[in-house]
């Protein structure tokens, strides 16, 4: 792993020398712009559309557009000033619980290992957060950029996760088309309920994959193969209206098939008399006609 940060987490007065490294890698397949004319790879060029002509680097400044058009312009050595990119500190704030913080904050996850002679002052820290089932709300400063964090513990290694600050949440109230306060029809409550109990199930991840990027790579291997690929088209989805019959529908799909028990075993089961034939062949009497006893009666008479 490639170290992308070092420094040391400080809580009180204990310092933690650690070395911090990505946890996530992004996947997905990149795509190049290419002339279709001759198949070249196209380049972005930083132009100046009033002087015309193409910039070099040297001659970039960064500016902060406060009305249309109009910039203020700032030095590199400006922005060093107020930026905490020399600050190497992970200060911890708080200790909180996990469940108190929405996962709308979380931005990107990093490993922190130890860093030099800070073993002990590591393994303090990671244990002592493991027995109090605490994670540390922290400020750190990563590519001259301020941000809060969270260090928790992750399968004996401390992870810390950037998050949001509250004013960069954009408040729900924003959001357009929100149901208000409806009634809800009490069957469709009562089978959606129960839809969500036959999918419900412990959390794997390793059932879940990308599948559009494998097709796509798949895709991309038939071509750089030469072979020429015809992908039918997607059938077209149709809304459905009736919730009580899409509802009927998901659970009769997910509903699991299970296998015939047999008998329950508290239940005797009733062995059934052979029939007449069996029953001669056994020598057993066959069983008195009652008609036959009537008649017997009215003669005697």
């Amino acid at each position: 792993m490639h170290t992308v940060w070092k420094g040391a987490i400080s809580f009180g007065l204990v310092h933690v020398p650690v070395k911090m490294f990505s946890a996530t890698e992004d996947k997905d397949i990149s795509m190049r712009y290419i002339h279709k004319e001759c198949g070249s790879p196209l380049t972005y060029v930083r132009k100046c559309p009033v002087c015309d002509k193409e910039v070099e680097w040297e001659e970039i400044g960064k500016g902060y557009e406060y009305e249309k058009g109009r910039f203020v312009m700032f030095e590199k050595e400006e922005l060093e000033q107020i930026s905490e990119q020399g600050n190497k500190n992970i200060t911890i704030l708080d200790f909180v619980n996990l469940t108190d913080i929405d996962p709308i904050y979380f931005q990107k996850t990093y490993y922190l290992s130890p860093d030099q002679a800070g073993a002990n002052a590591y393994s303090l820290l990671l244990n002592a957060m493991q027995d109090t089932g605490k994670i540390g709300i922290a400020q750190i400063s990563i590519r001259s950029k301020s941000s809060l964090a969270a260090i928790r513990v992750l399968e004996g290694c401390l992870a810390i996760e950037t998050i949001f600050y509250p004013d960069e949440i954009r408040p729900i109230s924003q959001v357009p088309n929100l149901p208000g306060t409806t009634a809800v029809n009490e069957k469709e409550l009562s089978m959606a309920k129960m839809l969500i109990e036959q999918l419900s199930t412990e959390f794997d991840p390793e059932k879940y994959t990308d599948e559009y990027r494998a097709r796509l790579l798949d895709l991309i291997s038939h071509k750089v193969a030469g072979e020429e690929v015809k992908i039918a088209p997607a059938k077209p989805q149709t809304n459905v209206v009736d919730l009580m019959a899409a509802l009927q529908a998901s659970i009769e799909a997910v509903k699991p098939i299970t296998p015939d028990p047999g008998p329950s075993p508290g239940r005797k089961r009733t062995a059934k008399k052979p029939a007449a034939p069996a029953r001669a062949a056994a020598g057993e009497a066959p069983p008195a006609d009652p008609k036959r006893k009537n008649v017997a009666r009215k003669t005697s008479k």
